[in-house]
């Protein structure tokens, strides 16, 4: 069947094009009956508008972009990021809004589509995963008059301004370490991240634990690594050699590359080396040994994340929207104890 157009749709009906589209568009000033007799045609010639057409004349479009900046390789090595998207996409779904997902792989890159997001004016509202500490796309973002929350602690500089949600990544590191040093390990190591603020407060964590217990933290036993389990293979490697006799790893996919590279120098898990992650991903379970961690609420971020957009868009807030949400630890046998 031939597409109708707007105009004739307005000629079975009898009434205006204009007419038609505010109809459609729910304008409250239409008699009844008019709204009726347009209903009546549109629903006996099955036509269907335009969604283009219809958030360009309702200035909405009901798609959030979920963008994740210069991560394209990490968001397939760390298992933390599908998880967000399926997060943030089911919450969507249950408010009636689109997901549009954004990845790039160089900053020119991301230089030119964010653009081209903003300036399509479909696109109610960005939700932006935490990037490097020093990347520039939200400042960039921010000169748009486009709604955003950010998954994540902003760098302090300009965190008061920006809606974000976040966990409590400082007392998670804090617990985690803490239970290090109550199971009697002295020689405790980290492998960290400068990757973003989650990383510093994971770091800052760490180090006030063992600062609250008389113990000083010994940069030979604090290697960087990425958030994925290749990284912390490799960071693990270089850390052995300093004979480590547990490890706070910041994330659980650094941790499992960790306990891969204890076992390749023959070492066994918690008996040589204890080792303690952050996330609680599905696989830490199941790992062997099952991996004790930091139990992060990933779900409830993105759904808290939609939420907070939705609220943004309706409403426009002020102040800025600030939520962290707290986590647990979770024990199991890859920490151990010492007899």
């Amino acid at each position: 069947m031939k597409r109708l157009t707007l105009e004739e749709i307005g000629q079975i009906a009898g009434v205006s094009r204009s007419t038609v589209s505010r109809v459609i568009n729910d304008h409250p000033n239409i008699r009844p009956a008019v709204r009726q007799r347009v209903e009546d045609v549109i629903r006996q010639t099955g036509y269907q508008p335009n969604s283009a057409a219809r958030s360009l004349a309702s200035s909405q479009s009901r798609v959030f972009g979920l963008v994740m900046p210069s991560i394209l390789q990490s968001a397939f090595a760390d298992p933390y990021y599908p998880l967000v998207i399926q997060a943030i996409s089911h919450a969507c779904n249950q408010h009636d809004y689109t997901p549009g997902l954004f990845l790039f792989q160089t900053p020119e890159e991301e230089e030119k589509v964010s653009q081209r997001i903003v300036a399509s004016g479909l696109i109610d509202g960005l939700i932006i995963t935490a990037d490097t500490i020093n990347s520039t796309f939200v400042s960039k973002i921010q000169q748009y008059d486009i709604p955003f929350v950010q998954i994540g602690r902003p760098p302090a500089s300009n965190a008061a301004a920006i809606s974000y949600v976040d966990v409590d990544n400082e007392a998670g590191a804090y617990l985690a370490a803490s239970h290090l040093v109550q199971l009697g390990y002295r020689r405790i190591g980290q492998l960290a991240t400068a990757h973003n603020t989650a990383g510093a407060d994971r770091d800052a964590g760490f180090r006030h634990a063992l600062a609250d217990r008389g113990l000083e933290v010994d940069e030979a036993l604090v290697k960087v690594s990425d958030f994925s389990e290749a990284g912390g293979y490799q960071a693990m490697q270089t850390l052995l050699s300093r004979q480590p006799e547990a490890v706070f790893a910041q994330s659980d996919a650094i941790a499992l590359g960790a306990v891969r590279a204890i076992r390749d120098r023959g070492l066994n898990v918690p008996q040589d080396i204890a080792v303690v992650g952050f996330d609680d991903m599905p696989l830490a379970a199941n790992a062997d040994p099952p991996l004790t961690t930091v139990r992060q609420p990933i779900n409830r971020t993105g759904m808290l994340a939609v939420e907070t957009l939705i609220d943004i868009v309706r409403t426009t807030p002020e102040p800025a929207r600030h939520i962290v949400l707290p986590v647990e630890l979770v024990i199991r046998a890859s920490s151990g104890a010492v007899n």
